[in-house]
Parts: C-alpha cells; structure tokens; sequence
C-alpha cells in the first residue's frame, strides 16, 4: 500500500506538472486574447517531433533546447500573420482558425512521419532506475521530466512577478491600452506571449515524447483534459493552471492505480444501495481505474456548476 501511495503520488505530480507546462501557455494565450486556442496540443506533439528529428543528428540535448524555439517562433508568425488578422473579426472566427490549424499541424505531422508511433528514446545517460522502492524500480528520466518542469514553473513565476518584462506583459494582458499609452508596443507584446506560450507547450513534448508514445494522434488524446485543467482551474488564472494541474494529475493518476469496484468504495463510507442485477448491477461493480479517464470530466462538470468560474478564476467558462 505504502508502494502504491509513493508511486502514484511522484507519477501524479509529474503528469500534472507537464499538464501546467501546457496550461500555463494556454492560459496566458486566453488572458491575451480571450480565445481558447484549439491548436494548443498540436505544438505539443511539434515539440515531440521536432525534438525526435534533431534528437536524430545531434542528441537529446539539442532538441531539447532548439525544438522549443522552433515551436515557439513557428507560433509567433501563426499570431502575427493569422490570428492578428482574425482577430478584428471576433472570437468565432478565431476559434475556427485555431480548430482548423490543429486539422492542418495534425496531417503535416502524418505526412512528414507517417501515422505510427516513432523511435523517440530515453537519453542513454539518464536511462537507469533513479530509486527502488518496495522492489519498484522509478525511471532516472521521470525524475528528470519532474525537475524540468518545476523549474520552468518557478521561472516563469518569476519572470512574471519579479521582472519588467513580466510586469509589462501582466500589464498588457489586462490594460493594453494603457501599455500602449506609455509607449510599449502591445501587439510585440502579444506575439511574444504567444510564441512563449506555445514554446511550453513544445518544451512538455520534448521531455514527454520518449516517456510517452510520440505518435500523430497525441495531441488529440491530451487536448480534451488540456481545456479541462484550464476550466476547472479557472480561465486566465496562471495559479488555477497549476492548482488544477497538481488536481487533476494526482486524482487521475491514484484512480487508475485502485483495482476496486465503485460499489466497494461507496460500502466503505457507508453507502450500501448497490442494484441487484441487471445493467446498473454491472456499471455498479466496474473498477475505480475503468472509470479513472472521466473523473477529470465528471470534476470538469461539478465546477461549472459549483463554481462557474473555476477554483481560482474570475471570468466564466
């Protein structure tokens, strides 16, 4: 049990932690421009590729840095020569870009690397068992993964806070016009929150994609709980992202660890009004880890309506 607990715990803190890299973009793209950005994941799995192919010729290292400038400045010319322009004309419009851009970045990626999955590896110098625990060995690279991503959070956070730059970015978020009044020029602002936000997004595919299968449809499978964690934290807050993030990632990842029937959970709390038989008899005894994929979703629902908002948010969903 102690097992259990030690392992789903550092693996939920690590799939949440690369959720906020992702959120974090997203979030900072949505206070910017109040649009969701549907082809956020789709940088994500750029990331990966693009972390692949230059993995290929020059190491893991490399891609690890190059990938997400390439991303990042692949995103800055998609908002100043596409969604700038879309922009005038409302956010339906926007929305539709993106929706499209997402269908387009997904058939490029199948055209330059096929459909099935690629030889993305674990670098050889982090390819070893971190720690055993209970005769559990935890991969080097997954400890890796979770002090990449803690240290990009910290800095972000301070970049934000503690920087001229984050303060004129913060600033230009809320008050653009007031930026622009004191001489700063808003939409540079803008296209670079956008390429840093999608270089995140990057970032998290790079470390993601040897740890998960790097394959054309991944962007598809993490979007959905993207737009979760961004709802249930709150739309533009960045400390909703990560709250919301953390969450959803140990939630997720403890419910698909229990091998027990929900009937079993409910009669140790004292619930016992199980149906005899039939079709609910059989929903009644499915395991917590069946139904581990739609906690989020189901959590998702009882925010908005609990709390329109989200946890730390100010703008309804």
């Amino acid at each position: 049990m102690l097992e259990l607990v030690i392992i789903s715990t550092l693996n939920g803190v690590l799939y949440g932690m690369l959720l906020f890299l992702m959120a974090s973009g997203l979030t900072l793209i949505f206070s910017m421009m109040g649009v969701l950005n549907f082809a956020h994941a789709s940088f994500y799995m750029l990331g990966a590729f693009f972390g692949y192919q230059i993995s290929k010729f020059t190491g893991f290292w490399v891609g690890l840095v190059v990938a997400p400038v390439v991303v990042g400045g692949i995103g800055a010319l998609i908002e100043r020569y596409g969604l700038r322009n879309v922009h005038r004309h409302g956010h339906v419009p926007e929305l539709l870009f993106t929706f499209g851009l997402a269908y387009v970045i997904e058939e490029v990626v199948q055209m330059v690397w096929g459909k099935l999955p690629v030889d993305y590896r674990v670098p050889a110098v982090l390819d070893f068992p971190a720690f055993t625990v209970f005769g559990t060995n935890y991969p080097a690279y997954k400890l890796f993964m979770l002090v990449i991503s803690v240290v990009i959070f910290i800095a972000l956070l301070a970049v934000l806070t503690r920087t001229r730059v984050g303060l004129i970015i913060q600033a230009a978020l809320t008050h653009p016009n007031m930026v622009a009044m004191l001489g700063h020029d808003v939409p540079k602002v803008f296209m670079l929150v956008f390429g840093v936000g999608t270089g995140l997004a990057a970032v998290a595919g790079v470390i993601a994609g040897p740890a998960l299968v790097t394959q054309a449809n991944m962007a598809g499978l993490l979007g959905p709980i993207l737009f979760v964690v961004v709802v249930v934290g709150g739309l533009g807050s960045l400390t909703g992202a990560f709250a919301a993030s953390l969450l959803i990632g140990l939630v997720q990842t403890f419910a698909i660890s229990l091998d027990v029937s929900v009937a079993s959970v409910l009669q140790a709390v004292g619930i016992d009004a199980a149906p005899s038989g039939g079709v609910l008899g059989d929903l009644w005894n499915v395991t917590i880890a069946q139904i581990g994929p739609i906690i989020p979703y189901l959590l998702l629902v009882l925010v908005l309506i609990a709390r329109p908002t989200g946890l730390l948010g100010n703008r309804e969903a």
